[in-house]
């Protein structure tokens, strides 16, 4: 099977077991995750199936938006729940200073990531040198964050946000700085990513609900594939350019073809190709000569992508 599946991860398992959970339950060969979620987090988790994981790059850099709650008064060493407590403060600020402080982080900022991460310090893991005693000094690198809400106050020691960000945002970084300026101190509670790229809650689907669909599907009810949305969908955002089966065929190969016709010359960057509706290629184009770049295999791609297509 190819194709996608927006898994609502649930709290306490990691990435890597939920990618390993969705490839035996569907016998996949290659499976793979768009974008980590912590274990204390859940959410959209997009998960690659066969020929989709080429295309996992452009889930990758897609836009993300996250609720969080951040907890006042104490800063922790994961700025998480499960880390050590290193700082307190009786302090609790007001509704209107955290709105104030709102577009300080919003826009290109600069941001430190948690010394509890999966960046790589001299090749080795952040968060493993870390857990080891080591002191861990990461350097500041630029996010881009393009909304920043307070959503609530349920009370004087916690305030829910909602954020809009890019790649490379770490909202556990956020919830730590917002809580060093305010004076007060702060970790994250609670974390929930709502949307990856083209994925949000319209296409999540649970565990449990694979797990009946599964079970549906072994008694000759209806199939897996209907929860697999289309390799394409990775590609929403890039240009479609359709060809002949015989220049198909051409590119399959690793051959490039020339496209002719008015419009020719103004094709140039990154496109997917499609032949009847199959997708054929990630490609660059270039004053009309298309490029192959990624090529799918066409095998069991047409109709992959089952009833869930979700948009």
């Amino acid at each position: 099977m190819h194709g996608w599946i927006a898994l609502d991860k649930p709290v306490g398992m990691t990435s890597t077991h939920a990618v390993a959970v969705i490839k035996r339950l569907f016998s996949a060969k290659r499976a793979g995750h768009a974008g980590t979620l912590d274990p204390l987090a859940s959410g959209v988790l997009p998960i690659a199936l066969g020929e989709a994981t080429k295309t996992v790059p452009f889930i990758m850099d897609g836009r993300k938006m996250y609720r969080f709650t951040v907890r006042w008064g104490e800063e922790r060493d994961t700025d998480d729940t499960e880390g050590r407590v290193v700082a307190t403060s009786d302090a609790r600020p007001s509704p209107e200073a955290i709105r104030a402080l709102l577009p300080r982080f919003t826009g290109l900022i600069e941001q430190v990531p948690p010394k509890f991460s999966a960046i790589k310090v001299d090749g080795e893991r952040a968060y493993d040198l870390a857990r080891d005693g080591e002191e861990v000094e990461l350097k500041s690198r630029p996010v881009q964050i393009d909304r920043l809400d307070l959503v609530e106050m349920p009370d004087a020691d916690h305030a829910v946000f909602e954020a809009e960000c890019g790649k490379g945002t770490y909202v556990r970084a956020l919830a730590r700085d917002f809580g060093r300026v305010l004076g007060c101190y702060g970790h994250v509670t609670a974390l929930r990513r709502m949307v990856v790229g083209p994925f949000g809650a319209v296409e999540m689907i649970s565990l449990a609900q694979l797990e009946a669909l599964c079970h549906r599907a072994a008694a000759g009810e209806g199939s897996l594939a209907d929860a697999l949305m289309p390799v394409e969908t990775a590609l929403d955002d890039i240009p479609a350019l359709a060809v002949s089966k015989a220049d198909a065929a051409r590119l399959q190969r690793g051959q490039a073809v020339l496209v002719r016709g008015r419009d020719a010359p103004i094709l140039s960057g990154t496109l997917y190709v499609t032949a009847s509706g199959e997708l054929i290629a990630l490609a660059e184009a270039d004053r009309g000569e298309i490029v192959p770049k990624r090529v799918f295999n066409l095998t069991g791609l047409h109709g992959s992508a089952g009833a869930r297509k979700g948009h």
